[in-house]
């Protein structure tokens, strides 16, 4: 989680999204930066909106009011969206990458 949360902080800040600023930001966080999933964060990111994501997330609670309340949506809901587009971009990557996995342990890219 502390990846995405990286890329949003380069995000609000108006840096680039890219490995050296991405690791950047980590490594001052005192995160053990592990070099393959910056890259699968970069990527997953490189052409998704994040603005528009962070809108889209913050206008499903307005738009299902009585379905989001119960359900339970929170602050966190553009972080999860982002997370969730990284994962899928990962998933096409890690489907590129690995023989015989079947995507397992997409879980721990982003813990």
């Amino acid at each position: 989680m502390e990846y995405v949360y990286a890329a949003l902080i380069l995000h609000e800040t108006d840096e680039e999204i890219n490995e050296d600023n991405l690791t950047g930001v980590l490594e001052a966080a005192g995160v053990d930066v592990e070099e393959s999933r910056v890259k699968a964060l970069v990527a997953a990111l490189e052409d998704v909106d994040i603005e528009e994501a962070i809108e889209t997330a913050a206008a499903v609670p307005a738009a299902g009011a009585g379905g989001a309340a119960a359900g339970g949506a929170d602050d966190g809901d553009a972080e999860a969206e982002a997370e969730e587009e990284a994962e899928e971009a990962d998933a096409e990557e890690e489907d590129e990458e690995e023989d015989d996995d079947g995507g397992e342990g997409l879980g721990e890219l982003f813990g």
